[in-house]
């Protein structure tokens, strides 16, 4: 494969870190502060067209992070950068672990309706705690990505 190819393949995957990245800020700065105001009269529109939303989006995001990652293995295997791809890999798989064996549960409570406002904010500071770990799996992610194409910066920039 094309030096060229490769690099679109490794500006893409920096993109969908940089989308998980950016969503996560938005849970946290503009999410999370709202939701001692929730009730079970008004989480619903808040919370679950919201999510539905972005896990389709995201399924298909990640199949394709999965894949982008394991080119750049491939390509960056002897380039002395592997740990690049070994990094943002292991956090897909982690984040990914993490949504569909305790998030999404929780996402399927939320959809199908809770009534009780005491059960409403137990489920929503779990929801919270867990997509805090999320958003720092999707942190180290972005971090590697970043830290790979400094390096490239920073190797080019010497040599021009």
């Amino acid at each position: 494969m094309t030096r060229l190819l490769l690099s679109f393949n490794h500006a893409f995957l920096f993109l969908c870190v940089s989308m998980y990245l950016g969503t996560g800020g938005s849970l946290v700065l503009f999410t999370f502060p709202i939701a001692p105001d929730l009730t079970v009269d008004n989480y619903y529109m808040q919370f679950v067209p919201q999510v539905t939303a972005a896990t389709e989006f995201f399924t298909t995001m990640t199949k394709l992070m999965l894949v982008a990652g394991a080119v750049m293995l491939v390509a960056e295997w002897k380039r002395g950068v592997k740990w690049v791809p070994i990094v943002v890999l292991a956090g897909v798989i982690a984040a990914t672990v993490l949504t569909v064996q305790k998030i999404l549960p929780i996402n399927a409570e939320m959809a199908a309706g809770i009534k009780d406002g005491a059960r409403l904010h137990a489920v929503l500071g779990e929801w919270m705690d867990l997509n805090r770990i999320r958003v720092a799996l999707w942190c180290v992610q972005w971090a590697a990505m970043m830290a790979y194409f400094a390096r490239t910066y920073f190797k080019l920039g010497r040599a021009l």
